[in-house]
């Protein structure tokens, strides 16, 4: 989530391959830390585990980091979860979700980023977003009631996947609701054969920026030298799509 402004296909396309693989696998091992380690009763888990499959990342790399979340290894984890907030060029709301072991680092380093971005700058904004889970899923019935699943569910609300972004022949949807019900829309979703692509809580904002093409490009040039950076986990802003 929050990524609607990435550049369509960047990830798979990114010469940065490494730092791609050592994101997905931090993801993995946070939530296998701070949930069960299994991935039948760990949606995020469940999830992250499937982002990676679907980078290539080797096997070996996804199950260790399992591993490593659960305690099996003789490895002690660090992260520590920081929050950043600004603005963008041409005055658009960002907030940067960091996985640090180094916060004081980490810290400096998007502050310098903000710096170098045109009209960047540092700021509160968090009170422009609502914090919301989000799940994402697809089912193998195009003609699935995506409206009747989150009453079912208990979402609160729910819209679809761009057709784009889902297995022809699929329906997709986004499932949004309480941050405590995440865990048992994902469970429920699951159960009820979808498969969840992202479970996870999410900024949503509240009001859209529309952009004219060229403000647009400098604005994803300025959230691309954020995402690249390899403690940002998440990046979340207010760019209509």
């Amino acid at each position: 989530m929050g990524a609607q402004w990435k550049h369509a296909g960047r990830i798979e396309n990114s010469s940065k391959r490494g730092a791609l693989i050592s994101k997905l696998v931090k993801e993995i091992t946070v939530a296998a830390k701070t949930g069960d380690s299994s991935p039948e009763n760990n949606p995020r888990l469940r999830a992250a585990i499937e982002a990676a499959r679907k980078a290539s990342v080797p096997r070996d790399n996804i199950d260790r980091a399992v591993k490593k979340g659960a305690g099996l290894l003789d490895e002690q984890i660090y992260y520590e979860l920081v929050t950043y907030e600004g603005f963008a060029p041409h005055q658009v709301p960002v907030v940067v979700e960091c996985l640090t072991e180094n916060k004081n680092r980490t810290a400096a380093d998007i502050r310098l980023l903000f710096r170098k971005g045109m009209l960047g700058s540092i700021g509160s904004v968090t009170w422009m977003f609502d914090r919301l889970g989000v799940v994402e899923a697809t089912h193998p019935s195009s003609e699935k009631d995506i409206e009747g699943e989150a009453i079912e569910s208990g979402a609160q609300n729910v819209e679809p996947l761009d057709s784009r972004e889902i297995p022809s022949g699929y329906c997709g949807a986004r499932f949004f609701c309480e941050p405590v019900d995440l865990d048992s829309v994902s469970k429920f979703l699951a159960q009820a054969g979808w498969d969840i692509t992202a479970s996870e809580m999410s900024y949503l904002s509240k009001n859209r920026i529309e952009l004219s093409s060229e403000q647009r490009q400098e604005v994803t040039d300025f959230l691309d030298a954020i995402d690249d950076h390899d403690d940002v986990h998440r990046v979340y802003t207010a760019i209509q799509s």
